[in-house]
């Protein structure tokens, strides 16, 4: 076997010795064939970079794409499910037909007048004028039966309820009438209806009796903290005690008053809104009656009433 090693150094040492420098053929092939390697890698790195540019240039594109459409699909779904949830109050009532003047409020539809102009009364307005009261516009009156204490719960019939009833309806006005309530069981709500019908003694009238439950600004009113299903109890209970007695019903408060109740419950019962300072109501539900003030001046009674609007298509 031939030992190339030596081979090749000696034809290195000829080339040398005839040319006095060494042959440099063979180290330009060589460097050739390296600069020819090195660039072909560039462009192949080159290529690589571009591809991996252009993919991920791919990528974002995709997940741009695919964002916008779950954003779209999102805002599709909450619009479409908010929706049908969305329930808008209309009043039976229209309300550019409501006209003020001096405190006192008519109501009007199509130019015809559709109210009545009242007042409810306790024994609290003292001994009243009940001729005066009709002389001064007054239509109708409620008259407070009887009260429930709001501390020790005790049950009161009103001192001048039968007074200020006998006085109203022979002064021509229509009568209805009210209880304080301050029931925290049903059992108190029946007791209460059972007052209220035994001051009423069968008597005739021609506007409904209201329960009355409200919230007492009192650290120890015994039932400012009653639950909603319980309050809910107490009102159907006084008003199927009196609808028994033979007499209509209704519920009296203002708006907080009237969220306290779980007024799907209470469907069919007339409402008796309480709400002041406005030139109208603004409560979003139905009623037949209305609060305005609790400050009103009636000529017969020494003193500050509380006035009321009856919406007389509705009762």
């Amino acid at each position: 076997m031939k030992d190339f090693r030596l081979h090749s150094h000696a034809q290195h040492s000829r080339a040398v010795q005839n040319n006095g420098a060494p042959h440099l053929r063979p180290t330009y092939q060589t460097t050739q064939f390296q600069n020819t390697s090195v660039e072909r890698q560039r462009k192949a790195t080159r290529r690589k970079s571009i591809i991996a540019l252009a993919a991920l240039a791919v990528f974002a594109i995709l997940v741009a794409v695919i964002t916008t459409n779950i954003t779209q699909c999102q805002s599709s779904n909450l619009s479409t499910a908010a929706t049908p949830n969305v329930t808008v109050y209309e009043s039976p009532y229209d309300w550019d037909g409501m006209t003020e003047q001096n405190g006192r409020f008519v109501y009007s539809e199509n130019g015809e007048v559709k109210s009545q102009l009242g007042i409810d009364v306790s024994e609290l307005q003292g001994s009243i004028d009940w001729n005066a009261v009709a002389g001064d516009d007054i239509s109708f009156a409620m008259v407070r039966l009887g009260n429930r204490g709001y501390t020790e719960g005790g049950l009161f019939a009103d001192a001048n309820a039968q007074f200020n009833l006998d006085g109203a309806q022979a002064a021509g006005l229509e009568c209805g009438a009210y209880f304080f309530s301050q029931a925290t069981t049903v059992e108190e709500a029946q007791e209460e209806a059972d007052l209220a019908l035994e001051q009423l003694n069968g008597r005739q009238l021609q506007l409904p009796v209201a329960f009355d439950h409200e919230s007492i600004a009192e650290a120890n009113a015994r039932a400012n903290n009653l639950d909603r299903e319980t309050l809910t109890q107490c009102a159907l209970a006084f008003c199927a005690r009196i609808q028994e007695g033979g007499y209509e019903v209704m519920i009296y408060g203002n708006r907080m008053d009237l969220l306290r109740y779980n007024l799907n419950e209470l469907e069919g019962i007339p409402v008796w809104l309480a709400e002041y300072g406005q030139p109208h109501p603004t409560a979003q539900m139905d009623f037949v009656m209305w609060q305005f003030s609790g400050t009103g001046s009636v000529a017969g009674i020494l003193t500050t009433v509380d006035m009321n609007l009856r919406f007389t298509d509705a009762l």
